[in-house]
């Protein structure tokens, strides 16, 4: 039995890890939330607490943090660029003596071409020699590829350069690119697993559960959805100088971003997510597939087909 708490818990990937802990039926499980109402929470009752946290507060989130082994954190990087929440949770954990850590990542293996991105590689270098820690990486969640039909009980669809509904990619010409793809049901899983080891956890916790060229990907669509996709080809120079020339973007952003900053935010993540394709971001190693041997991934054509099936 292992004590854990869900920083950040409320979010749509925080809440499928809660869900693959919860049903280990092993862990004392605490979430903590910055909103009172969402701390109330509807996830299994009785065996998962729910408690309401001022990240502003060092000397509280000590207290809440006292008894602690595990800390999993799901905090939002582009509401809190300066990283003050994820800050004052690693120096609140040191002190009330937790294990283990896993910061906000849980994507990408570098930012590369993602400046949203910046505060991982901020936290990171709060974390070393600190605390025992992990930066779970499953590169882009296979459940995108879905869009617009959700697959995940708490993971909403979302957008990408490659787009299985309307049978058309945007890909860095002269590239291609290396690419992870895992389920969020596969991280969940995995996750719940590293929680258990008694092993020291790797510092970069690559977890890989597809890796393949995008011609691949393409193959494969080509195949599930009965006809060629139409590919636009952009320039990696044009896209560092913050130009795109494709003939669609993307529709569809992450709920942390609203209002005005929409369609400036939909831009510069379809952009960064070309730039760091191009630069290897997400080619994810696969240190915990190896911790974890018996393991099978959901693998990405037989996703696909199932998805797909019948759908005009």
């Amino acid at each position: 039995m292992v004590t854990i708490a869900v920083a950040g818990g409320s979010g749509q990937v925080g809440r499928e890890i809660i869900d693959a802990l919860v049903a280990t039926k092993k862990h004392e499980i605490t979430v903590f939330s910055r909103n009172a109402k969402a701390a109330v929470g509807d996830s299994a009752p009785g065996l998962v607490v729910w408690r309401a946290v001022d990240y502003g507060d060092p000397s509280g989130l000590v207290e809440a943090l006292r008894g602690i082994h595990t800390v999993l954190s799901f905090t939002q990087l582009i509401a809190d660029p300066e990283n003050t929440a994820q800050k004052n949770l690693i120096d609140a954990a040191i002190v009330a003596g937790v294990k283990r850590f896993a910061p906000s990542q849980w994507g990408s293996a570098s930012t590369v071409g993602m400046p949203w991105w910046a505060g991982k590689d901020t936290i990171t270098e709060y974390l070393e020699k600190v605390l025992e820690y992990t930066l779970f990486q499953p590169g882009l969640f296979l459940n995108y590829l879905a869009a617009p039909y959700k697959t995940a009980r708490y993971l909403e669809p979302l957008n990408t350069m490659i787009d299985f509904q309307n049978r058309r990619a945007i890909v860095v010409d002269g590239r291609d690119s290396i690419m992870t793809y895992t389920t969020v049901q596969d991280l969940a899983a995995a996750v719940a697993r590293a929680v258990d080891l008694k092993c020291e956890w790797p510092v970069i916790g690559g977890i890989r559960g597809n890796r393949l060229p995008i011609s691949r990907i393409l193959e494969i669509g080509e195949k599930v959805r009965g006809r060629p996709f139409t590919v636009d080809k952009v320039k990696l120079e044009d896209l560092e100088n913050g130009i795109l020339t494709a003939s669609w973007t993307l529709e569809a952003s992450h709920p942390s971003v609203s209002g005005d900053q929409v369609e400036k935010m939909l831009k510069s993540v379809l952009i960064g997510t070309l730039i760091s394709s191009a630069k290897g971001a997400w080619d994810v190693s696969d240190e915990i597939n190896k911790l974890l041997p018996d393991y099978k991934f959901t693998q990405i054509e037989d996703f696909l087909t199932k998805v797909w099936e019948g759908k005009p």
